[in-house]
């Protein structure tokens, strides 16, 4: 799940205990993978060959391959250890795998989809709109970009109280105090951006039916597709 580099090397360390807490800290996390499966499902033309950006340990791919048999999913993350328990986890399914920072030049494409699940808010707003033409450029026509991320309020005072509710939701889950001040630490290094600035970056990068399909909160998936012509 790592972007920038000072992440990197957070998310390094936090490697081997970071699915545990998952579903306690993101207290929706059926609904908000799902929905970006479901997205990805509504790709024009089969979807064969998919590249998942911040890969982390694989939570979000093993749900692609899932949804996608067969399909050859690259992997790219800064984080060696992360990316370690993504092929623990997808084993013989995984394809491709790049250990590099997302500010980096993207694999080759054609890509039928490209998939990230809460990485892209830890880069600069700057570099996240640099990398969504980076990723447009990498689909093929008609492919789609699947973003769940991490979502800010639209005003100061909303996203504190977002953060607010997101603690009371997380510890009515299971989440400890514990857990959620680790999230809290970690959220010092994100740079997340709101909902309707994510969907006027990705229209300005040339995607077409740019939307959020799935907002809870804190939490958004966003769906846009490459033009087929």
């Amino acid at each position: 799940m790592s972007g920038g580099r000072e992440a990197t090397a957070v998310f390094s360390a936090y490697a081997r205990e970071y699915d545990a807490p998952r579903r306690r800290l993101i207290p929706v996390f059926d609904a908000f993978y799902g929905a970006a499966v479901d997205a990805l499902s509504l790709t024009d033309g089969p979807v064969q060959r998919v590249l998942d950006l911040g890969a982390g340990t694989g939570l979000l791919g093993a749900a692609v391959l899932k949804a996608c048999p067969g399909a050859a999913l690259d992997l790219l993350d800064g984080s060696a250890e992360m990316l370690q328990q993504a092929r623990a986890r997808l084993g013989a399914d995984a394809g491709s795998v790049h250990v590099q920072d997302m500010r980096d030049p993207l694999p080759e494409g054609p890509y039928d989809a490209v998939v990230s699940a809460l990485a892209i808010h830890h880069l600069e707003h700057a570099e996240q709109r640099q990398l969504f033409g980076e990723v447009f450029a990498r689909l093929r026509p008609g492919g789609a970009f699947i973003n769940a991320e991490q979502v800010a309020g639209p005003s100061p005072r909303r996203d504190a109280d977002y953060d607010r509710l997101w603690d009371r939701h997380a510890r009515a889950v299971g989440a400890t105090r514990e857990e959620t001040d680790g999230a809290r630490r970690r959220f010092e290094l994100d740079h997340c951006a709101d909902a309707e600035t994510l969907l006027e970056w990705l229209r300005a990068a040339g995607f077409l039916d740019v939307d959020c399909v799935f907002r809870w909160w804190r939490f958004g998936v966003f769906a846009a597709w490459r033009p087929a012509v």
